[in-house]
């Protein structure tokens, strides 16, 4: 009769284990377990073992952020990126005709630019091209207000910013992102032309990088047209008495702007560069007001190699 303590033990079974009389059972059991336990230790985790495997904390506890910091490396940013590319290039796979509109995010519903660009995003819907802004407010929300109001594609591409910006609620196809450089890849990589309204830093960006990739021949020929002539005269002036003369562009390099004040001229340039890339637009560029080569004139111009001269 085998003999027990208080706590339940059996006092002849303590000093039992391999070699002190353990039975044969359990020493074999013992060996595979230790067998297994090896192999555990020494082979290499499968793909979805690394995948599916998840580490816990020490204590139960609902949520454990520091689990969460490899997140905010620069390799996971890349695939972060890689994925924002591919939701940008998915939503917009299907898109046809489109026109980007650039301007302010601070112009109110009551200044006259906002009536302006809803007229245009109107105009732009009712001749078939879809229209994509920024996706914020002010004259962006009006171009997308025209082109919804017209039953038109109303695309906004938004932005993550710390002090903007609400998505307006005209965009019929609304997409978010991140990083400003894969929304620009979006405006540029799924338009016709880009038609510049009043603006600040922003839209500035937008303008000089549209006309620095045309120059430069990174993306093909498309028309870049500024509104309001009033608007955008001190730079164009300072464009044409200060960088002009110390030549550090062309004249030619000004074929690239469409300046005007008329949101048919507008829709009427893009119609035709979309058509047939019609030499009539050029007449109403700055290249032509400065008596400048006409594109297709490489003999002429002072770098036959430069994109400005096509």
């Amino acid at each position: 009769m085998n003999r027990r303590d208080p706590n339940g033990v059996n006092p002849d079974a303590q000093d039992s284990g391999p070699g002190k009389g353990a039975p044969l059972q359990d020493l074999e059991s013992l060996r595979r377990r230790h067998a297994r336990l090896r192999s555990r230790a020494y082979r290499q985790p499968t793909e979805d073992e690394e995948l599916l495997n998840h580490p816990s904390p020490e204590a139960p506890v609902p949520l454990a952020p520091e689990q969460g910091q490899f997140t905010h490396t620069d390799p996971w940013r890349v695939l972060r990126i890689q994925g924002e590319f591919v939701m940008g290039f998915n939503a917009l796979a299907e898109v046809g005709a489109a026109v980007a509109v650039f301007g302010s995010a601070r112009i109110q519903e009551d200044h006259p630019w906002y009536e302006a660009a809803r007229t245009l995003g109107r105009k732009l819907a009712e001749t078939g091209f879809a229209v994509i802004t920024g996706g914020g407010p002010g004259l962006m929300e009006a171009a997308n207000r025209g082109a919804s109001e017209a039953d038109g594609l109303s695309i906004g591409c938004n932005i993550e910013l710390p002090f903007e910006q609400m998505g307006n609620s005209y965009s019929n196809l609304s997409i978010n992102f991140r990083y400003f450089f894969v929304r620009k890849t979006m405006f540029v990589k799924y338009t016709e032309g880009f038609v510049i309204f009043p603006g600040g830093f922003g839209t500035l960006d937008e303008l000089f990088e549209a006309l620095t990739l045309v120059q430069t021949r990174k993306i093909n020929r498309f028309p870049i047209i500024l509104y309001d002539s009033n608007y955008w005269r001190g730079m164009l002036d300072w464009v044409e008495h200060t960088m002009l003369p110390a030549g550090l562009i062309s004249p030619e390099d000004l074929n690239l702007l469409i300046v005007t004040d008329s949101l048919d001229e507008v829709c009427e340039t893009l119609v035709e560069c979309y058509s047939d890339r019609s030499r009539e637009s050029w007449k109403r560029s700055e290249g032509a007001r400065l008596h400048a080569d006409p594109p297709g004139a490489p003999s002429t111009a002072p770098d036959p190699g430069k994109a400005d001269a096509e």
